[in-house]
């Protein structure tokens, strides 16, 4: 059997009432073989079709790892852990990192966290304090800096910068909806947040402080359209704020304004103010 039908079968047992008490052996070594290819980079929560025309339908859910995901949190149980001398409680050990150095990248002491059954590529950087947590996917080339989080399952492309205190979210149920999708060469200032399924199209650059989620309007300039729950590839994005009808209701005074995107052709200018030192490749 493969590892897809074990876990399949693995969480159909699940649905019908199967527990952490009862799970056996086997289960569990199926779960650790689970997380051993997510860590690996051979099973993903997402992975782009090569289909469809916007960034959201270039990419399919894989739900049966987000099954496997949930899996270890149903069928594992919170108990003691020890790392770096700190005693934390977890149903999931912290990930063994010897791998990531070996293929070229790095991370600092001192508050960088990385969950059993993430993937970070080669040639990244993780500064800390930053985490990383289980099925998150952070592509080769990327930068992860101080104060960022990256959730569960979040697909994060190659030669990525995620700017200081930036929140990629987690999304894990229901397990057919898409996760967090940051493509290829994508430049996040500091201070951004892109939730619930929201997806950067490849090499686009979007300002400090911009929320990207998709309740928020994204008002494209370049094809002239308002879209929402992805930013189109190659795009120039930043945070204004338009009128809301909610400036009609009596008891608030004045005109009310609700936040948006605003999208426009990426300039010159600001794909040579985001590229980086090659030093630090070195």
């Amino acid at each position: 059997m493969s590892l897809e039908s074990d876990v399949t079968d693995l969480w159909h047992r699940y649905q019908e009432g199967l527990t952490a008490e009862d799970a056996t052996d086997e289960d569990a070594a199926v779960l650790a073989d689970f997380l051993a290819a997510l860590e690996a980079g051979d099973v993903r929560a997402a992975e782009p079709d090569g289909t469809g025309g916007g960034v959201t339908d270039r990419w399919a859910v894989n739900e049966w790892v987000k099954q496997g995901i949930l899996l270890n949190f149903g069928l594992q149980t919170t108990e003691a852990r020890e790392y770096g001398g700190v005693t934390y409680h977890d149903v999931l050990p912290l990930r063994e990192t010897a791998d990531i150095g070996e293929r070229g990248s790095r991370n600092t002491p001192d508050g960088t966290t990385i969950r059993r059954g993430a993937y970070v590529g080669g040639d990244a950087i993780m500064m800390s304090p930053s985490f990383v947590n289980i099925g998150a996917y952070v592509g080769g080339g990327t930068l992860v800096d101080s104060c960022d989080t990256v959730g569960s399952c979040a697909q994060i492309g190659a030669d990525v910068k995620l700017g200081a205190n930036t929140l990629i979210g987690g999304v894990l149920e229901p397990v057919e909806d898409s996760p967090v999708i940051i493509e290829d060469g994508v430049s996040l200032g500091a201070g951004c947040r892109v939730t619930s399924g929201f997806a950067v199209g490849e090499n686009s650059v979007v300002g400090e402080n911009t929320l990207l989620t998709p309740r928020i309007p994204v008002y494209d300039l370049v094809e002239e359209e308002v879209i929402y729950g992805e930013l189109p590839a190659e795009r120039r994005a930043f945070a204004r704020y338009v009128e809301s009808s909610v400036g009609e209701e009596d008891l608030i005074p004045g005109a009310a304004y609700k936040p948006a995107v605003v999208a426009t052709d990426i300039e010159t200018e600001t794909l040579e103010a985001t590229e980086r030192e090659d030093a630090l490749r070195e």
